[in-house]
């Protein structure tokens, strides 16, 4: 039997071969940008001002420059004939959690000081799944065991790029709050030891109030010091920089955006309330399966909803959850994104949208936006994406059929100009990956049947030379008479 651990401690360049073919895919590598790319005879589907049927779009530089029915290639143009295919803007996910090393850092319940930045997974497989279901954008966010979690980041499906290369530029930054069960970690408590602290959804709340409650006074310290720098005052020392409560100030700034994992109205309607006292803004409720019960609360507080399609009933927070949720916040007049959570559910997130069509009856138009401007809008990078405009990123996904039908297949997927995904290019190589994966197979075999070096015996200590037996005492029948005839 094949014993691939010992194989590979024999060989271990075969793990390294291993390894380069997870990623021998055919966007393995950056792709070169052209300086001027035409997709022509399409149909347009910009999201912003209607469809164009047999449609060309001009990219220079990595930015659309022409959108019509009249485009011209200019000379040295990369063509791509879309005849009978679909074109839209790259879908935009605002809540994954692909191409990170870790999501939590659940030692503490307020763990702000930490960042998705600094894991970032270049290498993840996902990406490049992720990118031929047509998605370009992903906020990567922290996990949810922390009332307050780690600071999140977008970034862009750059897939061959290094780390330094993923982060949508401009994006402002953004920060993970969680809500109910998680949090509260009320599956996760171990016998024998003290219970994690919050262990309510009251202990989830105050802790949220207690660290916002030290940023106001960590704040004022330094608007007082800043205050007295600017008026003259010198040998003044500076405050302690505090890096857990830094990125709470730039909430209360308005800088950093509140992305709030939660499930039930009355949570949603408690965070509410401590944003409205302490002079904050919710961004986006993520999740939001009972916003339905408050949509128009969520309205009022001008607040984004990134929800799921239909997901429900996978624990009992979420019992209450209904596949109308997206179609009733949205004409209650809430923003309404539907997100993944999930590496495989953000491969058919055009799907995923085009639920609210059934479940509600959302226009074509109202179900597209939901992955497309309304999450650009949420993560405020819809002046970049979101709508095929000119002078917007080309960032754009070309489908076989319409992208809300069940039928539909990305061909092409692009970012900043450049083919990521090419699905010909895909099928294409998929013989040559079988093929080495078979190659590597057989070293793999070879190693497991190479004979084991034979081991040296063990040297057993030396025995102690055994004294010798002293001779029996012959007893008088068997030494005879004695001397002098006694019997």
């Amino acid at each position: 039997m094949l014993n691939p651990s010992r194989a590979l401690s024999q060989f271990p360049c075969v793990l390294c071969l291993f390894c380069s073919l997870c990623f021998s895919l055919a966007a393995a590598t950056p792709p070169d940008t052209p300086s001027s790319v035409l997709i022509q005879n399409a149909t347009v589907l910009t999201v912003s001002h209607g469809t164009i049927e047999h449609g060309s779009i001009l990219i220079k530089d990595g930015k659309i420059a022409e959108v019509g029915q009249s485009v011209k290639a200019p000379a040295g143009a990369q063509v791509i004939d879309a005849t009978g295919q679909f074109v839209i803007p790259g879908i935009i996910d605002c809540h994954s959690h692909i191409a990170s090393e870790a999501i939590n850092e659940g030692s503490v319940s307020v763990s702000s000081m930490v960042t998705m930045e600094e894991v970032l997974d270049p290498d993840d497989v996902s990406i490049y799944r992720d990118l031929a279901g047509g998605v370009t954008a992903a906020n990567i966010l922290h996990g949810s065991a922390n009332s307050i979690g780690g600071q999140t980041l977008v970034i862009k499906l750059r897939w061959g790029q290094p780390a330094s290369k993923l982060p949508f530029e401009g994006a402002p930054p953004g920060i993970k709050f969680a809500l109910g069960e998680n949090p509260k970690r009320s599956n996760f408590s171990i016998p024998g030891q003290p219970r994690h602290y919050p262990a309510t959804r009251m202990g989830v709340e105050e802790t949220i109030r207690a660290a916002f409650a030290e940023a106001r006074d960590y704040k004022k310290i330094w608007d007082d010091y800043n205050k007295s720098v600017a008026a003259g005052e010198k040998a003044l020392l500076p405050p302690r920089r505090d890096l857990k409560l830094e990125p709470l100030v730039e909430v209360l700034e308005g800088k950093r955006y509140v992305h709030a994992h939660c499930y039930r109205e009355d949570e949603i309607l408690m965070l509410l309330r401590l944003a409205k006292e302490f002079g904050f803004k919710v961004r986006t409720f993520q999740h939001v399966l009972e916003g339905y019960k408050i949509a128009d609360e969520l309205a009022a507080a001008g607040v984004g909803a990134s929800t799921f399609s239909d997901w429900w009933a996978y624990k009992v927070e979420a019992y209450d959850a209904i596949p109308y949720n997206a179609a009733l916040m949205t004409r209650r007049g809430v923003l309404v994104s539907v997100n993944s959570d999930d590496a495989e559910e953000a491969t058919h997130l055009n799907q995923e949208a085009a639920k609210s069509m059934k479940y509600g009856g959302l226009s074509h138009d109202e179900a597209l936006k939901m992955v497309t401007l309304n999450p650009a809008i949420q993560l405020g990078i819809d002046k970049r994406v979101g709508t095929i405009d000119v002078g917007k990123d080309a960032d754009l996904a070309i489908y076989n059929h319409d992208p809300l039908s069940a039928y539909a297949v990305v061909q092409k997927t692009l970012i900043d100009g450049s083919i990521y995904f090419d699905r010909e290019k895909d099928i294409a190589n998929r013989a040559e990956i079988e093929k080495e994966k078979k190659a590597l197979a057989e070293k793999l075999k070879s190693a497991e049947k190479k004979p084991e070096e034979k081991k040296p015996p063990e040297k057993k200590p030396e025995e102690k030379p055994k004294l010798p037996t002293p001779a029996p005492t012959p007893t008088t029948a068997q030494a005879g008479a004695a001397p002098g005839g006694a019997p």
